[in-house]
């Protein structure tokens, strides 16, 4: 049996599962033993990641399952909306498939998600099963429960928290993702360092150069150490009632790029890594870092081969997308800031030094 790291996600009710990490596990038949039994199971993936693994998986998954069906769904983000969820759906009812079937979701952070949300939806909740192929998905999206599709006026404004029965994270898989999508997963990889691990930080920019290069050893170190610091959290605070909101450093800028340039035109991980860039100079203004860390993270960021220039779509329509943000209260636009290398919080800050630091680095 390969060698797998294994990290566990501790919840409450009995509900707790494991992260399965390495590599060549997609085709080893313990990684599917243990799963709940059922008449028929379902692989949700897309017309990138199918044609590479969905057999492999099926034929696995058919000496535990009398019955593999597959629903292939258009690839990329603009198709994160209810007609592909819908398209998921109607698998399911059309076949008359019960409330025992087991989902696999097969492929990045968009079929997790939209495949994660099908099963808390259809007939009250049927279990599933994370097998990401991205490292973005890998370190971040197929962790947690949660599961969303996008609305026009903003990103995964439509989902529930709804947690897999197992991940099983291949570190094979990331050998046919595309570079650009590599350098998008390194920024989710890259925002554990600032909000939770200053060490891992240090770890990152030491090993960079071996992540771009997919050596397996850095990348499953990588995934580990993301998952351990993605779980702590999710223990502690599983519908990000407080602790949890770290996990979004970066994200509130870069949600309203995604929204505001169009779902797909920067990849989540290009904005996520650009708006990390500016939440820390926006922590830089409150006082909480020197300018030393603001330019340490962004050229970490560069290096990553990830924008650190947003994209020019001025301040009013930069704070309008950011009001409908799932972190504001009230009209009130919160960061998560840097408190120091390895801490973060929750602030609310004024829109005039978030309209300020748009301006500096060219946004508005």
């Amino acid at each position: 049996m390969p060698a797998t790291d294994t990290v566990r996600i501790p919840l409450p009710d009995h509900r707790d599962y494991e992260i399965r990490i390495g590599a060549g596990l997609l085709d080893e038949p313990g990684s599917w033993q243990g799963l709940p039994r059922a008449g028929a199971a379902v692989v949700v993936s897309n017309e990138t990641v199918a044609p590479l693994y969905a057999q492999r998986l099926r034929e696995r998954l058919l000496a535990a399952y009398p019955r593999v069906d597959l629903v292939v769904l258009p690839d990329g983000e603009r198709h994160k909306d209810w007609a592909s969820l819908n398209r998921i759906c109607d698998h399911l009812l059309a076949e008359a498939l019960d409330r025992r079937t087991v989902l696999f979701a097969l492929g990045g952070g968009v079929i997790g998600d939209m495949t994660g949300f099908a099963a808390a939806i259809y007939m009250r909740g049927v279990p599933f099963v994370q097998v990401p192929t991205t490292l973005l998905a890998q370190v971040d999206s197929s962790v947690g429960g949660k599961t969303a599709i996008n609305h026009p006026l903003g990103k995964n404004m439509l989902g529930a928290f709804y947690q897999p029965v197992r991940v099983i994270a291949d570190l094979d898989t990331l050998d046919t993702l595309p570079q650009r999508e590599l350098c998008a997963g390194l920024a989710e990889v890259i925002k554990y360092g600032p909000i939770a691990d200053a060490g891992f930080l240090d770890w990152i920019e030491a090993h960079l150069d071996a992540l771009l290069a997919r050596d397996k050893a850095a990348l499953a170190h990588a995934v580990r150490r993301s998952c351990e610091i993605k779980a702590a959290v999710v223990g502690q605070d599983e519908r990000e009632q407080g602790l949890r909101a770290i996990l979004n450093f970066g994200h509130t800028i870069g949600h309203a790029i995604e929204a505001g340039l169009g779902y797909g035109e920067w990849l989540h991980g290009e904005a996520v890594g650009c708006g990390m860039v500016l939440a820390a100079d926006l922590s830089r203004r409150l006082g909480l870092v020197p300018e030393g860390f603001v330019e340490r993270l962004r050229a970490l960021v560069a290096r990553a081969g990830l924008p650190v220039v947003p994209p020019r779509l001025g301040a009013e329509r930069y704070l309008q997308l950011m009001r409908v943000d799932k972190k504001a209260e009230s009209g009130a636009i919160r960061f998560v800031l840097i408190e120091s290398p390895g801490r973060a919080g929750l602030h609310a800050v004024p829109d005039a030094l978030i309209a300020e630091t748009l301006a500096a680095h060219g946004a508005a």
